[in-house]
């Protein structure tokens, strides 16, 4: 072929086990290269996605140990992969499958409730799709509706925070596909004219994109049975990335795939900077593994800046994170941290949804000895570090 496939080939290729103590070692080496290849050519990344979907989809061929295994690894890696890379049409179908081998009764239950409440609404829901079609036709707004059903897995991850399946209010929606930004917020008009919407679950990811470049409207509204229903509005395009991610590019322009999707993740400026972060400080393979999946793979929160910006932090993450998280020089000047409105301790575990105001002091004399323990990312930590090796 040439240099470009072999390259890709040589990254989706595991190097032999003669060089290693340990088949934990090799599957280590192998996730650290994928890893970095995240940023440094995502199209390997997309490949090995493929593979792994391929084997998950023909799971049911392995002995059950096995089956536990690969879609335990799959869950921890490969789905935080194709999140970051935006390709949710692979990390849907990833989760849901791998959910089905590690706990078969609880996603065979699932999946029967799901279809339960999608049969019980679905007389409402075209009801409402009827009603909004005729709304959008008043303003000259073209427009696709659909029904979407939220995914097993992702019902399953809730439900360890809400408790029951009627807490969970985005378990049923209606998708919203329009020609344009401004007819998208022309929809949300037209849908919040019609029902009363549930104004602490409004997101706007079009002005405040989540990091991977998911962008839409999302708007939860009461139903005349006082059900809850999502709706989620979004331009054509929008779609395709939402599904595709980075990889849209690659269906877009082929020949400029490479040199676009390098781009497109060098924006994700936290992603590269964490990596390179911990690849340039950890040698060990296993520990750069785990370091990564706690401080990239792992569950996160959305926090919000004054100015209304969006910043992404791993789950159980304090005021301090926050602050190095914005610029290095807000963390060593902290003196107090502000919560929606409250002054909080430094140790405060930050939720999504909180907006966060850092008050800072160049003069102040603060003992931040104790910060270290109460940070939760490698890189508040190490700035910690530096800030008191500097003092001392």
């Amino acid at each position: 072929f040439n240099k470009d496939v072999a390259d890709l080939v040589d990254g989706v290729t595991k190097l032999s086990s003669i060089n290693f103590n340990s088949k934990a070692e090799v599957n280590a080496d192998y996730q650290r290269r994928l890893i970095i290849n995240l940023y440094k050519d995502p199209r390997i990344l997309i490949i090995k996605l493929a593979d792994r979907l391929h084997n998950m989809r023909t799971l049911e061929f392995k002995e059950p140990e096995k089956q536990k295994r690969i879609a335990l690894e799959t869950l921890d890696i490969y789905v935080p992969m194709a999140h970051y890379l935006g390709i949710y049409v692979i990390k849907n179908e990833l989760e849901n499958l791998s959910f089905k081998y590690l706990k078969p009764n609880e996603c065979n239950e699932l999946i029967n409730k799901l279809r339960n409440i999608r049969n019980e609404n679905l007389k409402l829901l075209n009801k409402m799709i009827i009603n909004l079609k005729n709304e959008l036709n008043k303003h000259e707004i073209k427009a696709t509706l659909s029904i979407y059903l939220k995914d097993e897995y992702s019902v399953y991850k809730k439900l360890n925070l809400k408790n029951t399946i009627d807490n969970i209010h985005d378990l049923i929606g209606i998708k919203v596909i329009t020609s344009n930004i401004k007819d998208c917020y022309l929809a949300l008009m037209c849908i919040h004219s019609l029902n009363k919407p549930f104004t602490n679950k409004f997101k706007d990811y079009i002005m405040n994109p989540k990091s991977n470049r998911y962008q839409a409207l999302h708007t939860t509204v009461f139903t005349e049975n006082n059900r809850l229903v999502q709706y989620q509005i979004r331009t054509k395009e929008m779609e395709k990335i939402a599904n595709y991610g980075v990889a849209y590019h690659w269906l877009k322009d082929g020949n400029n795939a490479k040199k676009v999707m390098v781009e497109q993740m060098s924006k994700q400026n936290d992603l590269i900077s964490i990596i390179n972060e911990i690849d340039s400080t950890i040698t060990d393979n296993i520990e750069f593994v785990n370091t990564i999946k706690s401080q990239l793979f792992s569950s996160t929160v959305y926090v919000r800046t004054t100015k209304g910006d969006t910043i992404e932090l791993p789950i159980g993450s304090t005021p301090i994170d926050f602050a190095y998280k914005i610029h290095s020089d807000i963390g060593n000047t902290m003196i107090a941290a502000i919560v929606n409105d409250n002054v909080v301790p430094f140790d405060y575990k930050l939720s999504s949804g909180d907006r966060i105001r850092i008050i800072t002091d160049i003069n102040a004399k603060v003992d931040r000895t104790d910060w270290i323990n109460k940070a939760v990312t490698l890189h508040a930590k190490r700035e910690i570090q530096d800030f008191i090796k500097g003092k001392e």
